[in-house]
C-alpha cells in the first residue's frame, strides 16, 4: 500500500535539528521524497508498523508531529500532480 507521510520538526534547537536529519533518513530508507517534508513510501503492513515505531522513537512528542496518509493499493487515481517537479510512479521501473 502507499502511505504518504508527513511531518514537522521542531528546529528551534540544536536536537530539533538532529531529529529533522533522523526522521529524514528514516523516511529515505522507506520510500520516495516528494516535497521538503513529505515523503512517499510503498509498504507493506508490517513494514508500515515498524517504520511508525522507529519514527515516533524519534520525535518529540511534544514538539514535534507525524502525520500517516493510507493512500491503499489503487493510490493511482488518488494523486494529483501540479508544477514542477513531476511525480514519479512508486512501482515502476526503476533506472540507476
Amino acid at each position: 500500500m502507499l502511505v504518504l507521510i508527513t511531518y514537522d520538526v521542531n528546529t528551534t534547537d540544536g536536537e530539533g535539528k538532529k531529529r529533522l536529519r533522523q526522521v529524514a533518513k528514516q523516511c529515505v530508507r522507506h520510500g520516495q521524497r516528494v516535497q521538503c517534508s513529505v515523503f512517499e513510501c510503498l509498504l507493506d503492513p508490517g513494514q508500515c508498523k515498524a517504520l511508525q515505531a522507529a519514527l515516533c522513537r524519534i520525535i518529540n512528542m511534544e514538539k514535534d508531529s507525524l502525520r500517516f496518509y493510507y493512500l491503499g493499493d489503487h493510490y493511482q487515481t488518488k494523486i494529483k500532480h501540479f508544477g514542477v517537479k513531476a511525480g514519479y510512479e512508486p512501482e515502476g521501473v526503476l533506472i540507476m
